[in-house]
């Protein structure tokens, strides 16, 4: 899930400054600062690159299980998600 939201967010990154380059004279992105508009940007693309990096990290992380002989922990194995 989290890198889907990493995909979106990155993609909206891109468009938001596509939009600062292509539509310089429509009227709502006028009135607007093209400095504001350009770190929006770059803002949405890290916040996706970040997600994308913590879905990835999330699973490769093996859960460490107990190895039990008795009652008594003897040691621990990494299990695979």
């Amino acid at each position: 899930m989290a890198k889907l939201v990493g995909y979106i967010l990155m993609i909206l990154g891109i468009l938001v400054i596509a939009s600062k380059l292509v539509w310089k004279d429509v009227s709502v992105l006028a009135s607007i600062n093209i400095l504001w508009i350009g770190v929006v940007g770059i803002i949405l693309i890290v916040a996706g690159f970040l997600f994308l990096k913590e879905g990835s990290k999330a699973r490769q992380e093996a859960e460490e299980v107990p190895i039990y002989h008795g009652k008594k922990i003897v040691g621990y194995r990494r299990e695979r998600k």
